[in-house]
């Protein structure tokens, strides 16, 4: 596969990057950004996704066969409700477009468990009620439903990566499970709510392995990215503080939760699972919390060598 990679040195998309080289595809990995290096398979691109004439440009010079778009707004407490949003449903419906005139043949966008309405707790495809309560939800459901129909009226392959809550390497250090790790490691107090809200939880890399593994299928339509393993925030958050050393700094209760807040909010994995056949074990949990605390520990170390 020729794999056009949108958001490459985001979140998941930078974690996506090594899985595609090593199943052997050819990836152009688009960046706002200063691009990283090139190497065997991997071509990065400089690009604007909000500017048309080069989306144009990178679609004819890339002539993907197939589109991973991770690329969207998501500043850190500011994209819930932005109208920049909005920007990227019109961004995202063109690059979707000029992808398929230009022959492209099969797409995967990753949407949002912010889609669904959030009073039911297990959030399954294709029988939970779809009533966003956020800007950012309704226009990753609105792409959804256009990318549906332009799919079935041109003939494209797509499929629609619903993610649920995802940690690691890489993440904003104002997010949870980043915060509770830095806070923990620098000997600081990790103020959290009550804790007993229960998420569905998986490791980026893991979520960047899944969206590839999509890609790479023949399935349609909605798929959750997610765990299938729900956990409550507090049992999330102690069990950081054991693996680290210092649970007594943990702070729950400390602070209030956000406004509209689901007490349950978790993902059915069936597709996933059967169409997919993407699965995680328990263990494979465990590990991947391991290695994010380390991937801390040693950033952290970084920084403070770099402060003096």
């Amino acid at each position: 596969m020729r794999v056009l990679l949108t958001g490459a040195s985001g979140f998941i998309g930078r974690h996506s990057v090594p899985v595609l080289l090593k199943k052997g595809h050819e990836v152009h990995a688009v960046s706002f950004s200063k691009p990283g290096e090139n190497q065997r398979n991997l071509y990065w691109h400089q690009s604007d996704l909000l500017a048309p004439k080069q989306v144009q440009e990178l679609i004819e010079t890339v002539s993907p066969s197939h589109l991973l778009h991770f690329a969207w707004y998501t500043e850190h407490g500011k994209f819930w409700n932005s109208l920049e949003n909005f920007r990227w449903v019109q961004a995202s419906l063109e690059l979707l477009q000029l992808f398929a005139n230009n022959g492209g043949q099969r797409a995967v966008v990753a949407g949002s468990c912010a889609e669904y309405d959030w009073n039911h707790a297990l959030c399954a495809e294709l029988t939970t009620p779809l009533i966003p309560e956020t800007v950012y939800g309704g226009c990753k459901h609105a792409l959804q439903i256009m990318l549906s129909c332009f799919s079935k009226e041109t003939g494209l392959s797509s499929a629609w990566g619903r993610i649920f809550h995802v940690y690691g390497p890489h993440e904003n250090p104002e997010r949870l499970v980043a915060s509770v790790i830095r806070s923990l490691l620098l000997g600081k107090e990790a103020r959290c709510t009550h804790g007993e809200q229960i998420r569905d939880f998986l490791h980026v890399a893991k979520a960047a392995a899944a969206f590839v593994e999509l890609l790479e299928s023949t399935v349609e339509g909605p798929v959750n990215i997610a765990s299938g393993h729900p956990v409550a925030l507090k049992d999330l958050i102690l069990e950081i503080g054991k693996r680290i050393g210092n649970p007594n700094l943990i702070r729950l209760g400390a602070i209030g939760s956000r406004q509209g807040e689901p007490l349950m909010l978790c993902a059915d994995i069936t597709r996933l699972r059967d169409e997919v056949r993407w699965t995680l074990s328990k263990s494979d949990a465990k590990n991947d919390m391991d290695s994010t605390i380390q991937w801390w520990r040693e950033k952290l170390m970084g920084e403070a060598v770099e402060a003096r």
